[in-house]
């Protein structure tokens, strides 16, 4: 339930259903997704907007979005399977086996879907939700808007993306910290007030005008470390877009991407899963 002066989140575009093969279980997730749950975790006012598939993967996405309370007012709802990533695991190590993009994010844009994210104070998507063609429309609709590239970036593509988002958030662990921070300055220069790196077990580094914060990653009691970037995200989405200071944001982003690594799946809501291991 929305209270008065709560932040409100969108979370928009993809989502998946993380299959975890050996266990035959599996997770609502996605980028969009997670950081929609997670940040209303946080205590925003979140709603999502996405297409999910008629089928069983896409029942167990809403089901765990209604749970969570999450505004899905303008979900879709697509003829076909749901996006899934099928995940196996050895001596507790996780390694993806492949992934299936499902239901085509066909979202029949109107003009009522813009008013919808213009009613959010931020709105956060992804390089996986298929919204590089409107995403000029989206910077104009959206009063502030953030976007995880992950780690397919590279040049072109950051000049592309990079002009339309307020937050940007790249995965570069295999950059050395030198190399991480001419990356920061490169995209800073293409208009972001702050672009974030996340660098795996070196922490993270975050840089605006008014300088730069390294974050080291903080202890964890690891049960599964998917879904910690998303909620990295999370944790500095909540800070930066409550006035709080950089340096700030980025501890709570590592405070709770730590505090992530503790649940199962991305954010929960376990279910069964009855496909078959050979034959994915």
């Amino acid at each position: 339930m929305e209270a008065p002066g709560m932040i409100r989140i969108l979370g928009l575009g993809d989502n998946t259903v993380d299959t975890y093969v050996n266990a035959r279980v599996q997770y609502p997730g996605g980028n969009a997704l997670n950081v929609a749950v997670m940040t209303a975790r946080l205590g925003a006012f979140c709603g999502y907007l996405g297409c999910i598939g008629g089928d069983e993967g896409g029942s167990v996405v809403r089901t765990a979005l209604e749970a969570e309370g999450i505004d899905i007012t303008r979900l879709r709802v697509r003829p076909g399977a749901n996006a899934r990533a099928f995940i196996g695991h050895v001596d507790g190590d996780r390694h993806f086996i492949k992934s299936s993009p499902g239901v085509r994010a066909d979202y029949g844009w109107e003009d009522d879907d813009f008013a919808y994210v213009a009613s959010f104070d931020h709105v956060h998507t992804s390089i996986y939700s298929g919204l590089d063609e409107i995403l000029p429309f989206l910077s104009k609709s959206a009063k502030s808007l953030s976007f995880d590239m992950s780690d397919r970036w590279n040049a072109d593509y950051l000049r592309e993306v990079a002009p339309h988002v307020r937050f940007l958030f790249l995965s570069a662990s295999h950059l050395s910290e030198e190399a991480a921070h001419a990356l920061a300055d490169e995209c800073l220069g293409y208009g972001p007030e702050a672009v974030v790196l996340t660098r795996g077990k070196d922490g993270a580094l975050a840089a605006n005008a008014g300088g730069r914060v390294l974050q080291p990653a903080l202890p964890a009691n690891v049960i599964d470390t998917l879904g910690a970037g998303d909620g990295f995200i999370s944790g500095f989405l909540s800070a930066i877009l409550a006035d709080q200071p950089l340096d700030a944001a980025m501890l709570n982003g590592a405070q709770f991407a730590a505090q992530v690594c503790g649940w199962s799946g991305g954010f929960g809501h376990a279910a069964p899963w009855t496909g078959d291991p050979d034959n994915i």
